[in-house]
């Protein structure tokens, strides 16, 4: 893919809520889409901090809305502004992947799916919709910068953060990505 979706008009602002926001009729899942931000050279991506989960790194990404059409890029793209301030050409779009934490999570039809979930009674159903982006630039200024951290990560210190996260499913994105894998030490995966 070579598209470049620009954003029109960069909000100042991100979005909030859920009542604007997609889900997949028929698994009920939350729809969700961001971008995995590479470098030029495709060895680094951008990890962002959890604005829920201080000190748990993940990557840019956010709720599909209804109003911005059935292409998810413009979701993706818009998520991956607000979130991390990047801006870049996007190359590829990845396989879905699916959030298997909320895998018992009930199946909510009509006006129930556009409730917020309360994540103290369960983890909802998530299916992610990444596209592989080559960062372009990098904004000192975005919606997000007072909530959010940003720093480069090789493959490897990127799989370390994201599976101490406990978010194997961004591990799967990332593997679908055409970012380059350096070497990594064995990671212990019972330790997290």
């Amino acid at each position: 893919m070579s598209s470049n979706p620009n954003l029109a008009v960069k909000s100042t602002e991100s979005r909030v809520g859920r009542e604007n926001q997609r889900f997949n009729p028929e698994s009920g899942a939350r729809m969700v889409a961001g971008c995995i931000c590479l470098n030029e050279t495709r060895d680094k991506v951008v990890m962002i901090l959890s604005s829920v989960h201080k000190n748990k790194w993940v990557l840019p990404k956010g709720g599909i809305e209804l109003d911005e059409g059935e292409d998810f890029v413009i979701s993706a793209v818009r998520e991956t502004w607000e979130e991390a301030g990047c801006e870049g050409r996007i190359l590829e779009k990845l396989p879905v992947v699916y959030d298997l934490r909320g895998a018992k999570a009930p199946v909510l039809e009509g006006e129930d799916q556009k409730k917020d979930f309360d994540p103290k009674k369960f983890i909802p159903k998530l299916e992610f919709h990444f596209y592989t982006m080559e960062v372009v630039q990098l904004s000192t200024t975005w919606p997000e910068l007072d909530v959010r951290s940003r720093r480069w990560c090789t493959y490897s210190e990127a799989k370390h953060e994201l599976m101490k996260s406990k978010r194997p499913e961004l591990v799967q994105a990332l593997e679908y990505s055409c970012m380059v894998k350096d070497v990594e030490a064995p990671v212990d995966v019972d330790a997290y």
